[in-house]
């Protein structure tokens, strides 16, 4: 799986950015992201904070360890 420039807390950082109402030209502009890419984020990271996201990922490789 091809990994993104992106860390998990600038992810989730730009998505609380679009939620307080920053539109998705303006995350566009700011950082580079798509819409394509703001819809990904959103349905793997939304609500989540930076603490959720890396327990999330240290399960995800425990799990493929098995």
């Amino acid at each position: 799986m091809e990994r993104s420039g992106f860390g998990e807390e600038r992810i989730i950082g730009s998505l609380k950015e679009h939620r307080a109402g920053l539109g998705a030209r303006e995350l566009w502009r700011k950082h580079g992201i798509s819409d394509a890419t703001i819809c990904k984020w959103r349905s793997r990271y939304d609500g989540m904070e930076v603490s959720d996201a890396r327990r999330r990922k240290a399960l995800e490789a425990e799990n493929a360890k098995l």
